[in-house]
Parts: C-alpha cells; structure tokens; sequence
C-alpha cells in the first residue's frame, strides 16, 4: 500500500502577500471576491505591510488613531494595491533610475605636466607601479607623482533598463519580527515561511514531532543563486571590490541549502532527513519529488518542502538581463507602441511579449502521509499523487527548451486519468503554467498542452500563470503554482492573464482555455504544476483536491476511522481560525528557536537497535534486518 502524500498547510510570502489562507491568491482575483473575503483581503495586507497595528484589541494606524476594519478598504485600498504585485523595483532594493556601477577613467598628463597627489601611505596599491614616483612626507602621508596615464575605477551611476520586478509587499520587513542577527532577506523570508506554514496547520507542532519518529521528520529545500545580499554571497563577491572587508558570516549565510538549514536549526528542531537539491527554475518541485518519494516509500511521514529566492539586486538582474531573459523599457515600448511602460503589466505570459519578470518570494508547503494526516485531524487541502522530473537529451543551447517537458506532463496527465479517471480528467482539470513570459516560452509549453490535449480527448483546457503577477521567482516559482492552485479548489475562481490584451497568435491554444479576466468556474478536481527551467531541468506535479483526496482515502478507511477524524478536525480548525485572525492583524509570533533547547548529545542512548534522543518521545529504529540478504547468504 502506498502512502498518499496529502498537503495539510501551506504558508510563505511573496509579491500577492501572505501564502496561508490564501491570502496571495485572493490579493489576485480581488475583484472577483465576496464583500467578506475581499475585507479579509485588504485587512491583513495593511497588517502585513505595517499601515495598521492590532493594540489592546483595537485597530490603529500608523498615527495611533483607532479604525474599523471595514474602513481599511477606502482608507489603504490603493496603497495597498500600489505596494502589491508587480510594480517598479523600490529604491529598498536599488535605484533602478540611477543603479551604482564603478566606470573605468583613464587619465593622462598634459604634455610634459605630471600627476602630482597626496594620500596615506597604507592606501598605496601593491605592487605601486613603476611609473610612479614615491616621496614619504611624514610615517603616515606620501606624496605620488605619475609621469604616464593612470587607470582609476570610480563611483558612478547608470539608467537600469530592467525597472520592474514582483517584491514582496510594500513597507513587509520580516527583519523586525524576530531577532535578525544579520541574516540576509531570503533567510529572514524564510523564517516568516516555515512560521506561516506550520502555523497555518493548525496543529501543535510538538505534538506532530512527537507522534513519528525522530528520522521520520524531513525538510527538502533549496535557493538557487544563494543569498545574493550584502549578509549572503553579494557581500562576499562585492566586499573586496568596494574596499570592505568580507565577515565571517557571508559565506556560511549565503550557500543555497541555508534555507533548509534554517528551518531545522531556528524553527522545527528536526533531526530527520535534510534534503536540498537545485533544479534552475523547477527547484521547489525538485525538492517536493524528493518528499513525495520519501513519504511514498515510508522513509518520511513528516515532510516540510520550502524554496526561497530574495535576488532582486543589480548583479543579478543584470546576468539575467544581458542574456536577452528579461522585458526591458525598450521592448515593452516597442510592443505597446508608447513611450510610457506600464510597469504592472511586464510579465504576459502566453501574450505578446518579450521577456519574463524577476520576483522574489518564499513557500513552504507541509506535507503529511495520509494515515498520519487522520490521525492527528489535520486538514486537508489537497494531495500530491506524484512529480515527474525528466531532461531534454542532447542540447545546442543550455537554456533552451527540449523533449524533457513532453515527458513529464504527459507522465503527470496519465497518472491522473489512472487514477481520477477520463472525465476529471477532461473537464476538471487545469494547468498551473510555468508561463515565463519569453516568445519562445510561450509558443514551446503551449504546443506541449496542445498534444497532450489532442491525444487524451481535453478541450477547453483551463490554463492559470501567477508569474503575471508575482514575477518569476525563481527557486519557488512553483511553490507560487502551488500556492495558486490551492486557491482555485478552495474558491473556485480561475485567475486570468489579465496583463495581456489576448493570446499571441503563435500560441497553440486550439484546446486551451487562456482567459484575460479571472472567472468563476466548475469546482476544479486536477492542477497540474508544470515547470521548465534553464538547462533542462523540467518537472510537473499531479496534485488533486481536498474532494478528491477525501473520496480517494475513504476507500483506505472504515467509516469509525473516518468519524474519528472528523472529530478532530474540529478543534485543529478552531486554531486555524484563531491563526487566521492573528495574522491578519499582525500578530505573527514568528517562531526562531536559536540555541533553544539544544540537545545534550552526551545524553544520547545507543543501543544495538535503537537510539534515543533527549526532548523525543520516540526513538529512532536502527537497521534490524539485512536488505541484500540475497546477496549475503
């Protein structure tokens, strides 16, 4: 029997908000939510981006003046949404009108005249060279004298032609929830994520670690660039350049498994498996097959999945941008025919186009076996039957596209008829795009949607892409679809590409459903989580809803057993609401254990077949039993 791994929380951060609830997914098809969601909607994002504050149980603004929560709307309402999604890079991140570059000036004496300066002397370069001529005028000051031409770098300033990203909220700072310590922005996101996710579980934690044994717990999660800030790798490559000096912290910090790190050193306190593997833009799935497969064959029952990408910085846009990757000024222009570019609007996937939006974001999903997820009353907000990840075979062009993408949907779509049969297949299914935005991007993914759909009878197949909205992540660009997904089956409202005027006319779309406007829809049964990332690094989820996943384990368990879980239920979803409403006014008690019940390994005890740690309730079970008994016989 084959575990199904089922979702049971899901939280993290990115351009859209808050993931848990759905807050993300709702701040996108705001205008298609009822009165009481959107006013859900518009409160927790003014809590999240500091514009009210929760105090002796009344709500304030920033000038301590009490308001009600049904005045957030009219008074932050488009504040809120100026700071929301994508927009023009913030000048937190960098001035894109003026971004900082050193420019090489060659100077030359004029005729017989020389360079004459003074400076100190332990500023001289080493070696000085020879054409400069050093005359010592007290210990500490020289005077030089340069008879040739001199090379200096200095400070100067450049008009960035990428202006546009998906950041996180205006005026969100996880830096001031919990104690920082000079940590860079995509692990503080990170701490925010995991928080979000566990505490959107409803469940105690404790009593999760504490119900599997202490192996059975697993985080699989990965960046891909690294931390690329001054506290991370940014600092360590930027330091020596700028005249600063590299601390003792930058390299550490900015290695791309920190993010699993951190969650099992600061949040969970796990001693299970810790998993991190980078698959370009297809990282967040390549960690959730690592889980799914572990939770599959019984190894983990306990799995925390997670991707953080915080790269919005000069260097890293610039990469990007110089390989042709990213929309610039001059190509919206010249498809819009105007001078003015309207910065919302960059990332049109599927539409006329020219080049995809980087975004910035962390996701982190909670994953359980179903047996575990009864046990405990989690709830359950959808299932994952599997993750295919497959390569594109011999390339020309490292970041072009290939056979691979082919392999893993159609993998992905026959499992779902397998399972959820032909007709959830034909008219309850959809595609969570990866939708980069690039002309290749979407003439390529769209001619892989429009086989499948010819050779397993699909028409009218719906397609969403949240990187029109939040950009494009990066390592969690798929945990952005994830997070898009569960919001389709809890809402039943499929977003649109609203920043295209209509479909390129090169897209294969014969038996697609690819919408400028979001819409109400028939309750959705399949998402499939599709992702192509550069150098062939293609994967695609099959994930199921919360119905579907109820119908598929209530063939697994008696009708006691499933009574019982009910009953459960109830009280893990009393503290869901009670989080809920935490977090919407700010009150996210960001969990960050550091150095907070360490464990005394002289205190371990070992024995032949197993080993017990302190602060466990369960021990870990060594190897009992040969598995290559065949072999050794």
């Amino acid at each position: 029997m084959t575990a199904l791994p089922i979702i049971v929380g899901m939280g993290g951060i990115n351009a859209a908000g808050r993931t848990s609830f759905h807050q993300g997914f709702k701040r996108i098809v705001l205008d298609k939510l009822e009165a009481k969601d959107r006013q859900e909607t518009y409160l927790g994002l003014a809590s999240l981006m500091n514009l009210v504050r929760f105090i002796d149980g009344q709500l304030v603004d920033n000038d301590n003046q009490v308001i009600r929560e049904s005045e957030v709307e009219s008074r932050f309402g488009e504040q809120i949404l100026a700071g929301t999604l994508i927009r023009k890079i913030e000048k937190n991140h960098f001035d894109v009108d003026a971004t900082p570059w050193q420019q090489k000036l060659t100077m030359k004496t004029n005729n017989d005249s020389k360079i004459v300066f003074n400076c100190r002397k332990r500023d001289l370069p080493n070696p000085t060279p020879e054409s400069w001529q050093i005359l010592e005028l007290d210990p500490k000051t020289v005077e030089v004298t340069i008879t040739d031409q001199v090379e200096v770098k200095h400070d100067s300033y450049r008009d960035n032609p990428i202006k546009a990203a998906g950041q996180l909220p205006t005026g969100f700072d996880p830096a001031l929830m919990y104690n920082s310590r000079y940590q860079p922005r995509g692990l503080q996101a990170t701490i925010f994520a995991a928080t979000d996710a566990i505490r959107s579980t409803g469940l105690e934690w404790e009593n999760v670690m504490n119900s599997v044994r202490p192996d059975q717990i697993g985080t699989y999660s990965a960046s891909i660039a690294g931390q690329m800030h001054d506290e991370g790798l940014g600092g360590l490559v930027r330091s020596r350049l700028r005249g600063d000096r590299v601390s003792t912290k930058q390299l550490a910090l900015g290695l791309n498994t920190m993010s699993t790190d951190f969650i099992n050193a600061y949040v969970t306190g796990s001693v299970g498996t810790t998993f991190t593997t980078t698959g370009a833009c297809a990282t967040f799935l390549y960690n959730l097959r690592a889980a799914v497969n572990d939770i599959q064959a019984g190894r983990t029952r306990v799995a925390i999945v997670a991707s953080v990408e915080c790269a919005i910085t000069p260097e890293i846009i610039e990469g990007f941008g110089n390989m042709g990757a990213l929309a610039n000024e001059e190509g919206l222009r010249k498809l819009d025919g105007t001078d003015e570019v309207n910065y919302r609007k960059t990332s049109r996937p599927f539409g006329e186009n020219c080049g995809f939006t980087i975004g910035e974001g962390a996701q982190v999903a909670i994953l359980m076996d179903d047996a575990l997820a009864l046990e405990l009353g989690a709830h359950i907000m959808g299932s994952v039957a599997d993750v295919f990840v497959n390569a594109d075979g011999v390339k020309k062009s490292i970041t072009a596209p290939g056979p691979g993408n082919y392999i893993t949907m159609a993998k992905s779509v026959a499992l779902a008829q397998q399972i959820a049969g032909s007709e959830a297949l034909a008219k309850r299914s959809f595609i969570l795009a990866h939708g980069s935005s690039t002309p290749q991007n979407r003439v390529t993914e769209s001619l892989i949607y429009h086989k499948l759909a010819q050779t397993f009878s699909i028409n009218g197949w719906k397609v969403a892409a949240p990187k029109a909205y939040v950009g494009h992540t990066i390592a969690p660009a798929s945990g952005d679809q994830l997070a898009m997904a569960l919001g389709v089956f809890e809402y039943n409202i499929m977003p649109g590409i609203t920043t295209i005027s209509g479909v390129a006319d090169d897209v294969y779309d014969e038996h697609l459903d690819i919408r400028t406007e979001h819409y109400h829809c028939d309750p959705m049964d399949i998402a499939f989580i599709n992702s192509k990332g550069f150098g062939g690094n293609n994967a695609t989820a099959t994930v199921f809803s919360p119905t579907l996943t109820k119908k598929l384990i209530s063939k697994r368990y008696s009708q006691e057993q499933l009574t019982e879980y009910e009953q459960k239920l109830g009280q893990t979803s009393q503290r869901q609401v009670a989080y809920q409403y935490a977090a919407d006014h700010g009150q996210f008690e960001i969990i960050y254990r550091f150095g907070e019940g360490m464990i005394d390994e002289s205190a371990l005890v070992i024995s032949e077949h197993e080993l017990s740690i302190p602060g466990f309730t369960q021990s870990i079970q060594l190897c009992s039993h040969n598995p290559y008994a065949d072999l050794t016989e």
